[in-house]
């Protein structure tokens, strides 16, 4: 997989109502956008709607519907069309599988195990199917909800005078964590192994001078054919 494909979507979240209790979320990278989007959450209209925020070249988006929201935070590049298609996915997923069920009285983080990995799945699915994404998209009529979006500068949402610094650190993705997690094994296994021979050839070197030890303290010596 191309890295530069898992860029484009940076943070996922499920919550429900309000004050909004988050049950499943999902990123790859660590940074302040989690902290950033919760104060968002909190911020929108209870109304079945779709947001857009930015900041620092990225959009937070949020899809709220019937009492829950979904939210993406994406890179500015990937447009509106696919966080908002990755939102509509992975809405009508939850819908599905949690409609009238445990969402509904789950606690903080309490889907996490379950959903986040749906989270990855469509997240991984949308980034690397972009032209399929918005040809869907425009199957469903989604372009001119997309453009009815409401877009707002993610300062004047919060209310703060001062400069908010988005801070993603793509360096510590688990993609790369999980390849220095299986070089350092593949070592690891390599180094247990020589250790392994290593006392394997002491220990048939310790029985071989224990066999002449016996031989020679029989035969006195090399007189044993005398």
């Amino acid at each position: 997989m191309a890295q530069n494909s898992r860029k484009t979507l940076i943070y996922a979240l499920v919550a429900r109502g309000t004050p909004p209790v988050v049950l499943a979320e999902y990123t790859e990278f660590s940074g302040n956008f989690n902290s950033i989007a919760y104060q968002c959450l909190q911020k929108l209209p209870a109304s079945n709607n779709k947001f857009t925020y930015n900041c620092d070249n990225h959009t937070f988006n949020y899809l709220v519907h019937d009492g829950f929201t979904y939210c993406v935070v994406a890179e500015e590049s990937a447009g509106r069309q696919i966080p908002m298609a990755f939102l509509e996915r992975i809405k009508d997923d939850f819908v599905a599988k949690y409609a009238g069920g445990k969402a509904a009285t789950a606690p903080a983080n309490g889907l996490n195990r379950e959903f986040g990995p749906k989270l990855k799945e469509h997240m991984i699915y949308c980034t690397e199917h972009p032209d399929e994404i918005s040809k869907l998209a425009k199957v469903k009529a989604q372009v001119s909800e997309v453009k009815g979006v409401m877009m707002e500068n993610i300062e004047k949402v919060l209310d703060r005078g001062e400069k908010i610094e988005l801070l993603v650190d793509k360096t510590e993705n688990l993609h790369n964590q999980a390849q220095d997690f299986r070089t350092t094994g593949t070592k690891i296994r390599r180094k247990m192994w020589l250790q392994n021979m290593k006392i394997k050839l002491i220990v048939l070197g310790i029985v071989i001078a224990l066999i002449l030890i016996i031989i020679l303290s029989v035969c006195k010596g090399f007189n044993c054919g005398k």
